[in-house]
């Protein structure tokens, strides 16, 4: 029997109308004459997905006792007996509940009952949130901080035969919600204020298509894999520059952008080839600022290892699908190139198949040629020991020989001078194994070729043997040199990279970064003292003060001077110097550009205050000072017939400009501490029920001017339950000022994923959008210019004792209208093993 097919509605978050679409395309297919029943289908009491489920045929589910609760489940017997063309099956990760042992077909997970009707022939259509699936589990409770229990193993998924996203904009979702069609009316302000917030919903969104991108490319490559198609599928440009650490890098990576930004999704891709062994040079510096680059323009930086260039570029550009490959011109001469063969460029050419190659000429294109410098790769001491081995193994040798001389043929002996000779290119290079050639070959005519004790040679034979033995000597040291050399090179490689990730390790890890670097460039070099200056300014330093007599200036950018003092640097140490040099000069202009942020912050936020104090004073002060001079002068003159009433009219208004004179100092002065950061705070854990009547109280509230909405169970909160009142009465005293006659403000309480929030609700006006921060500063108001709303401090005071608290102040939108302020504070625990409490913090909860 032929299995069925998966088909899969995949949803970013609840309410985007997965199960909505799921049936209307059930229905549809039902139209067009396919046998379609529902197996099971979660309405969550919405009245627009209940009414789709007209006109299609319902299995019944089955019953389960559970812990006495009556639970129904998918009825897998059922829906195999009834054998239907395709079964809607609605929350694939859903867990069932246990049931009877009476041999029905029991299975843990319903995508095992959905596997189980594919096994039978059956089609299946069902539906999926991003948040259950098990590799993005911990991403998702990164998010929303919430964890999900319910997971779907990815491979069942991924062997769906059709994925579908049904997406919905964030912000529609949310209207979706606070119109009540998600969840009831009773659930949705808690809803709009944890999982479904707007950053939330929209990382899930994202989440969800980035999944569903990277499947859809896994199968064009398995399609391709499985069809054997190697040549390149333009779904989309991918343009690979091959980087040479050269000084021509720049250009070929902005010519790669550009034409990677012509189409829409063009994707840029970085590579460097670097040798199995490690040897090939490449300038480190050049490489790092490439590498920047790279970044700044968007795209991804790579670095793969062949011995073959173009082979091992070719190989990359086919395995990223790449349309299109960027390299630069040789740099090599025409000479060179006519000595040395065809080039990597006519290679890669050659190669590359149906992928576009563009060569992109440069400044350093077709340089002079210049043969190598010969040196060698052995130390000198080495050397020196070869020349000893030489001078002593030399006589030795031939004095054995001589002694064991028998007169016939010279076979044995070429060996034993051939020997000596090798040895002597092992311990000295070629140098000695030269002179050890030369001085054997002198040593072979004058003792062992007749005429014996001349240096005349009578066969031509043995003139040849001689040759042939001095360019054997020669290459055996030849490759002995090279060998040591490149095992140099290697040691060094390892060392400069060494160094450069520890330099960079210790800036990840949030070390001085100046400081790091001057630390590992003297370690590195061996130097006695290394200093950075900036001007004048020892801006770092290491080791010993430099001597101005033995000190080598390196300058760093246009910003300053790197002082080493000790041996001098050779000319492969400058070329490790230049990159550390670079990461200096960007640490530089870090610290530059952090300092002159930090300098202006203060200066613009004391301007701010400044200017909104003096207006304030100018303004707001002087209303009820105003109102109580005018009260008492008023009550002094004596010529003026005031009747009791009267009197008792100006006491009032004297008084009540006093007190809120009073209130204002006293807001001044709290708002100077929060913004010096020597508030008061004594944290412990507090009852909400203790502080909200008591916030109440003080602002003469019954229970018709306010509704409370507490969840069960509300632990307390670790916070200071003075300053907590203060902030329930600025937030209340706000609510109720805007609140509309017949809707007073509301109260919510809840607890979320280890922290508490406070709600207060009102359905007033609200706030635009653009304000919503601004609101939150000192002295800012809304157009209130009575004697009673003070200057504007309420809410800055109450997002500062929030913060002071450990806690948060936000403002968010009251679905149908209004403004929600919403306290978080985190959830005391107490600790029944010590009487001091324990604060939870959202990851201890999950």
């Amino acid at each position: 029997m032929a299995r069925g097919h998966l088909r899969v509605m995949l949803g970013a978050a609840p309410g985007v109308g997965k199960t909505y679409a799921m049936l209307e395309e059930g229905k549809r297919l039902k139209a067009l004459g396919k046998d379609v029943v529902v197996a099971v289908v979660e309405t969550h009491g919405r009245a627009a997905t209940a009414s789709m489920l007209e006109g299609l045929e319902v299995v019944p589910r089955r019953t389960i006792e559970h812990r006495g609760v009556e639970l129904t489940e998918l009825d897998l017997d059922a829906v195999l007996a009834r054998a239907p063309q395709l079964a809607l099956v609605d929350e694939l990760a859903h867990t069932n509940a246990p049931g009877p042992d009476d041999g029905s077909h029991s299975n843990a997970k319903r995508w095992e009952d959905v596997d189980a009707m594919l096994a039978a022939g059956i089609d299946v259509m069902s539906t999926v949130n991003i948040q259950h699936i098990e590799s993005l589990n911990d991403v998702v409770e990164q998010i929303t901080g919430v964890q999900q229990r319910e997971t779907i193993p990815d491979a069942v998924l991924r062997r769906a035969d059709q994925i579908e996203v049904v997406d919905l904009a964030p912000q529609a979702l949310r209207d979706r919600l606070a119109e009540g069609v998600v969840y009831p009316a009773a659930r949705v302000d808690a809803a709009l204020s944890n999982y479904f917030r707007l950053g939330n919903l929209t990382a899930l969104r994202e989440l969800a298509l980035l999944w569903l991108a990277d499947e859809v490319d896994s199968a064009l490559q398995q399609y391709r894999a499985e069809h054997g198609i190697a040549g390149k599928w333009e779904a989309r440009e991918r343009v690979v520059v091959a980087l040479t650490g050269g000084p021509e890098g720049e250009t070929l990576l902005r010519r790669g952008a550009r034409i990677a930004a012509r189409s829409a999704g063009g994707e840029l891709l970085a590579v460097h080839v670097t040798s199995q062994d490690g040897l090939r040079e490449a300038n480190p510096g050049a490489l790092a600022s490439q590498r920047a680059l790279v970044e700044q323009l968007g795209g991804s930086y790579h670095q793969v290892v062949g011995s073959d260039i173009p082979q091992a570029l070719v190989e990359f550009a086919r395995g990223e699908n790449a349309t299109q490959l960027v390299i630069g011109v040789s740099r090599r001469s025409r000479l060179a190139a006519l000595l040395t063969g065809p080039g990597i460029g006519a290679t890669v050419v050659r190669e590359s198949g149906d992928i576009d190659v563009h060569i992109v000429t440069h400044s350093r294109a077709g340089g002079r040629f210049s043969l190598p410098r010969p040196r060698g790769g052995l130390t000198a001491r080495r050397q020196v020991y070869g020349f000893l081995l030489a001078l002593i193994g030399g006589p030795l040798l031939t004095l054995v020989l001589v002694s064991m001389r028998s007169g016939e043929s010279m076979t044995a002996d070429v060996l034993s001078y051939q020997l000596l000779v090798v040895v002597v290119a092992l311990v000295g290079g070629i140098w000695p194994a030269l002179f050890a050639a030369l001085l054997s070959g002198l040593t072979l005519d004058y003792f062992f070729v007749a005429p014996l004790y001349t240096i005349t040679i009578a066969e031509p034979l043995h003139l040849l043997a001689l040759i042939l033995y001095m360019v054997i000597a020669a290459l055996v040291s030849l490759v002995v040199d090279q060998a040591a050399r490149r095992t140099r090179a290697a040691q060094r490689a390892a060392a400069e990279a060494e160094l450069l990730a520890t330099v960079a390790g210790g800036v990840i890890r949030g070390e001085d970064a100046l400081q790091a670097l001057v630390t590992r460039t003297r370690e590195a070099f061996s130097l006695t003292g290394v200093r950075l200056m900036v001007g004048d300014e020892v801006v770092s330093t290491d080791g010993e003060p430099a001597d101005s007599a033995h000190t080598q200036r390196i300058t760093v950018g246009d910003r300053g001077t790197l002082e080493l003092s000790g041996r001098d640097l050779e000319a492969a140490d400058r070329r490790l110097l230049a990159a550390i040099v670079a990461q200096l000069d960007a640490a530089l202009e870090h610290r530059e550009l952090a300092a002159t942020a930090s300098e202006l912050g203060p200066l613009a936020e004391a301007d701010r205050v400044r200017s909104a104090l003096l207006a304030a004073v100018g303004h707001d002060l002087r209303r009820p000072l105003a109102a109580a001079t005018a009260a008492v002068t008023t009550l002094r003159q004596r010529d003026l017939a005031l009747s009791d009433g009267d009197r008792e009219a100006l006491l009032e208004t004297a008084e009540d400009s006093l007190e809120g004179l009073a209130t204002l100092v006293t807001n001044l002065l709290d708002v100077s501490r929060v913004q010096a950061g020597v508030l008061g705070v004594s944290l412990a854990p507090t009852e909400l029920e203790d502080v909200i009547p008591a916030a109440l109280e003080e602002l003469g509230l019954g229970p018709a001017k306010v509704e409370l909405d507490l969840a069960e169970s509300v632990p307390p909160v670790l916070a200071d339950a003075v300053l907590l009142q203060r902030v329930l009465v600025n937030l209340l005293g706000n609510a109720l000022r805007f609140s509309p006659d017949g809707r007073p403000p509301i109260i919510g309480a809840s607890e979320f994923g280890g922290t508490v929030q406070l709600r207060v609700v009102d359905h007033g006006p609200g706030i635009p959008g653009e304000r919503r921060e601004a609101v939150f500063l000192p002295f800012q108001r809304l157009g209130d210019t009575d004697n009673d709303t003070g200057i504007g401090l309420g809410l800055a005071l109450s997002k500062g004792f929030a913060e002071g608290m450990g806690g948060t102040l936000e403002a968010e939108d009251t679905p149908g209208g209004g403004l929600t302020m919403v306290v978080s504070l985190p959830a005391a625990i107490m600790d029944p093993a010590t009487p001091t409490p324990a604060t939870s913090t959202p990851e201890e909860t999950r």
